[in-house]
């Protein structure tokens, strides 16, 4: 099972992650993004977050398989 981590301390608010993973992601009142799903992520969950971590210019969410 893959884990994800969300180093919000680093995250600038720019908010590709929402843009592509919506379900997952969301900026939240501060500016900065909030992570909506579980720790641990089932393989169907794996893609969309991936996206996101993909396109995160302040590289502050990492996937772990």
């Amino acid at each position: 099972m893959a884990k994800i981590v969300f180093e919000r301390e680093k995250c600038i608010g720019c908010g590709s992650c929402q843009a592509v993973c919506p379900k997952y992601w969301k900026l939240s009142e501060d500016g900065k993004a909030e992570y909506l799903g579980p720790e641990e992520l089932k393989e169907e969950e794996i893609d969309c977050n991936q996206e996101a971590a993909d396109s995160c210019p302040a590289q502050c969410i990492h996937i772990t398989k």
